[in-house]
């Protein structure tokens, strides 16, 4: 009874205290658990070394188209801005097509619809004319898409892994090792990289997808890649390597298994996808895109450059190691070298206070900085808008111009969570019209100290002037509102489209409920994670 009657007698204070220990401990406990798991539990990497294959003169039939093309252009290398979502899918396509040696893809997102399927269907019918495929995907976004990726890792000639993945494939379990893994877990692969024979590397901001190919009904992304050809396609090779093979990398064989009449469903799936009605007249837009058309014709002009480079953060980020590498560091001091002109198009920007402070800074040298991000409404991450929103009143008052992207093709307003239209996806910078970045890196905390990115850094102003018109096009009227402060220091949007052009008091094409989430999110100490 004694015990009994002392927790009876306790005061509020004292149960307070109670309480608050007992949460201190199980948080301690949690903390404890996820570090054991951390350190001993969690996947290794298990797969043998890999490495590129050597380049040979004429083996394959991409060696020998581009031969004659790299011998008109010695020691440099070409670069084909893909601003086209159906250039972007043919480039993959068909440079698959051609692979005569090896195929390493490396992606945040494929995902399991028609675009994914067909492009799958293209790296299994290169397996099958003994292609080395190799596939690097990012296992946040690949939950229950097991039967699929074992399905190809399971033919010879293909080898999937999987970045920093879950032992506990779905379900609850997946959930418990979600939160056991708390410190680790939030660390992710946003790279993209498609490489063909070693000659052929597509590097930018496009996952695998039909949103961003341009084959989605309701909702596509306006994105940028560069497709690369000459030597530095070797810088590529090399980082897709790192990754291949660092601790974060874990074959899917050994988190799963599969049967091999799995295999054949799969390619029975797949051929039924390319054969679906819906993917007819895709193929058929795709085949009569700009860029396909120059490239039959014999017509494609890549800009030509010694001074293009391929770069990426180290395959493992944490919070104590040398920074020195990371492409935060890079793009920093680039940015801090500004002397003109800065112009920057993030579709998640979330610049912090030190972003902030450092683009101030660059104004304050006379140089002009101006931003295109996506608004509320064409924001497919409500979380992040909010961390943006919070900087926009010191942005415009240390004189930076800021566009939001129009919500576009929609009939209604924007719900709270549900999305339509286009949407920005593009991550580049150009800077003093004479040097920049295109890749997956978005100016925001989470590319900057918890992802891995990666992109081509280039200083060529042909190709500056080329990523600069791309930046113009998304700031006109078009396609963006133009944001500033009233006479009273409040945010305001003015929509040049219209005749006469029209001031807007709140969040443009955003429903109230979607204005409110946002609102409430912006409370949250969330700002690290966006």
């Amino acid at each position: 009874m004694g015990p009994v009657a002392a927790t009876a007698d306790a005061t509020p204070r004292q149960r307070i205290l109670r309480g608050l220990v007992v949460a201190v401990a199980s948080l301690l406990v949690l903390a404890g658990s996820g570090l054991l798991f951390n350190d001993y539990l969690a996947p290794r990497a298990s797969g043998a070394p890999g490495h590129a294959l050597p380049l040979q003169p004429a083996q394959t039939a991409i060696d020998r188209e581009l031969a004659p093309i790299l011998a008109a252009h010695p020691g440099q290398s070409g670069a084909l801005l893909l601003a086209d979502g159906l250039d972007a899918f043919a480039a993959r396509a068909m440079s698959a097509r051609k692979a005569g040696r090896s195929l390493d893809l490396q992606y945040y997102i494929w995902h399991d619809d028609f675009t994914g399927r067909l492009l799958a269907r293209e790296v299994h019918a290169a397996a099958e004319r003994g292609v080395r495929v190799r596939i690097l995907l990012d296992d946040m976004n690949a939950a229950g898409l097991d039967p699929q990726l074992m399905a190809l890792d399971a033919h010879r000639n293909i080898e999937l892994r999987l970045y920093n993945p879950f032992r506990n494939r779905d379900g609850f379990s997946r959930g418990i090792e979600l939160v056991h893994r708390v410190f680790s877990v939030n660390h992710r692969m946003h790279n993209k990289a498609w490489i063909a024979d070693g000659r052929v590397a597509i590097i930018g901001g496009r996952n695998i997808g039909q949103e961003y190919f341009a084959a989605a009904d309701d909702f596509n992304f306006r994105d940028l890649d560069l497709l690369l050809m000459g030597p530095e396609v070797a810088s590529a090779s090399a980082i897709f390597d790192r990754f291949w093979n660092s601790a974060a990398a874990v074959p899917i064989a050994a988190l799963n298994s599969i049967e091999p009449e799995q295999l054949d469903a799969f390619v029975s799936a797949t051929d039924a996808a390319a054969m679906q009605a819906r993917a007819a007249p895709y193929l058929a837009r795709v085949a009569a895109s700009r860029n396909v058309r120059h490239y039959l014709q014999g017509a494609l002009k890549p800009h030509w450059s010694s001074r293009l480079q391929v770069v990426s953060d180290p395959p493992l980020k944490r919070d104590h190691d040398d920074r020195g590498d990371w492409l935060v560091t890079r793009l920093s001091r680039e940015l801090g070298a500004v002397r003109h002109k800065a112009l920057l198009i993030s579709p998640y920007f979330v610049p912090g206070g030190t972003g902030e402070q450092g683009l101030a800074g660059v104004v304050r040298r006379g140089a002009s900085v101006g931003v295109v991000t996506n608004s509320l409404a064409a924001n497919d991450v409500p979380a992040v808008h909010s961390g943006y929103a919070g900087y926009r009143v010191p942005l415009l008052r240390d004189g930076v111009s800021l566009y939001e992207i129009r919500l576009r093709g929609a009939p209604e307003l924007a719900g709270a969570l549900g999305r339509s239209g286009a949407s920005l996806h593009t991550k580049a910078l150009v800077l003093d019209d004479a040097r920049g970045f295109i890749g997956s890196f978005n100016l925001d905390p989470r590319s900057a100290y918890l992802n891995t990115e990666m992109g081509v850094w280039f200083e060529d102003p042909a190709l500056a002037a080329e990523v600069r018109a791309e930046y113009l096009r998304l700031a006109s009227p078009a396609h963006s509102y133009w944001v500033f402060l009233d006479s009273d220091g409040r945010v305001r949007w003015l929509d040049r489209a219209a005749s006469p052009p029209r001031m807007l008091a709140s969040e443009p094409d955003a429903s109230l409920a979607r204005r409110a989430l946002a609102r409430v999110l912006g409370w949250l100490p969330i700002e690290s994670q966006l």
